[in-house]
């Protein structure tokens, strides 16, 4: 390419107008080193390799909060992805700290999600702290996504810097200011396996960008609203049933929400070390995640749905463990899992982590059809 240089330069050198709170190209780290003839820069190749990955080509098909509804105009995880990743551009472009960054982020964050969403999450917790004695999350399994399962076994080479968002994005816990901490590859990996052992830990880890703040609370954004829409479409509750107090801070509609959250987050957070909301809002976000919580989430599934979930999981497992002991080549976890795995991968994972990582990829159809095909229709249970 004969200006090639020369408009790599020119890329590299616009991130000198970026604040000084911005994580630099110039700063990624990466566990490998790749060739750097690339016209890319650093995070906007992560952006890349995820959208390139076969994990993220299942967003389209996982639960974000309803999993068992005729309706097309639900949202699923690709949806909420999208959501996150334009709020936090939105947010990065007016702060002035990298979008590539948070872009990258946001579109890998929830890659490790399981078949029925959070529900689905819960019981693959549950076999493998029964299983393997470790905690099972999907910011965890997201991480583990794309550095040990994708490509065969071996991952994408993604940046720390995006592998430290992914892992510190849980939205689910709403805090009115993020400051990021200092990290190193050694400081990642140590919090990155002190989460296996303690589920509390999960909910300590910090990000080490700006950018990474950001996505955090741009998932609060991505989900907290839309869930509510969701909800009303399915007539699951009222707009009337939302508390007035609420309403009159952030609006209604989704849209409405995510434009009050977002620029309240830009003006507290303005040539700040930090990302911000402030009090007023803080509180309606805070008081609004827990009326989802008790109108909507408590309140997705039956309990007869759940039982199915969990008779799902347990059942398939066992058959993907026999499998595996017997060596049945024609089953699905050879032919559409272990066969593209490479012999580390294979030599390295238990065979019961090794299941985990199979069901936890799945969508929400592929394990249904795999439950008619390996034990029985769900008439029959």
């Amino acid at each position: 390419m004969k200006n090639f240089n020369y408009i790599r330069k020119q890329m590299e050198k616009s991130e000198e107008n970026l604040s000084e709170y911005a994580a630099l190209s110039s700063d990624a780290i990466r566990i490998k080193e790749e060739n750097d003839n690339d016209i890319r820069l650093e995070y906007e190749r992560d952006v890349d390799k995820i959208i390139h990955s076969s994990t993220y080509t299942r967003y389209i098909d996982k639960t974000q909060v309803y999993s068992d509804v005729e309706n097309d105009n639900i949202s699923r995880r690709m949806t909420h992805v999208q959501f996150v990743s334009r709020a936090s551009r939105t947010i990065a472009r007016a702060l002035g700290v990298n979008e590539d960054l948070c872009e990258a982020i946001s579109l890998g964050h929830d890659v490790g999600h399981t078949p029925y969403g959070h529900t689905g999450e819960s019981i693959l917790n549950n076999i493998s702290k029964e299983k393997l004695g470790r905690v099972f999350a999907h910011n965890l399994n997201s991480v583990r996504m794309f550095t040990k399962i994708e490509n065969g076994g071996n991952g994408c080479n993604l940046t720390l810097q995006v592998l430290d968002g992914i892992m510190c994005h849980n939205g689910e816990i709403v805090q009115n200011k993020y400051s990021p901490m200092k990290k190193d590859l050694q400081i990642f990996k140590k919090e990155y396996e002190t989460c296996f052992n303690d589920e509390k830990n999960n909910y300590k880890i910090i990000p080490m960008t700006i950018e990474g703040c950001i996505v955090r609370i741009s998932d609060i954004i991505g989900y907290i609203g839309k869930d509510i829409e969701d909800a009303m479409r399915l007539k699951v509750i009222a707009e009337s049933d939302i508390p007035e107090d609420i309403k009159r801070v952030l609006g209604t509609k989704n849209s409405e929400i995510m434009n009050s959250i977002i620029l309240d987050v830009i003006e507290n957070s303005f040539n700040k070390p930090y990302i911000a909301m402030s009090d007023t809002v803080y509180n309606a976000v805070d008081k609004l995640k827990e009326f989802n919580m008790k109108n909507i989430y408590e309140k997705a599934n039956t309990k007869k749905d759940i039982e199915r979930y969990n008779r799902i999981f347990s059942e398939l497992f066992g058959v993907y463990l026999k499998a595996l002991n017997n060596s049945e080549k024609s089953n699905n976890i050879y032919e559409t899992f272990l066969n593209n795995k490479n012999k580390d991968y294979i030599l390295n994972n238990k065979k019961e982590q090794i299941i985990i990582d199979y069901m936890s990829g799945m969508t929400d159809r592929f394990i249904e059809n795999e439950y008619k095909r390996y034990v029985k229709w769900w008439g029959e249970r």
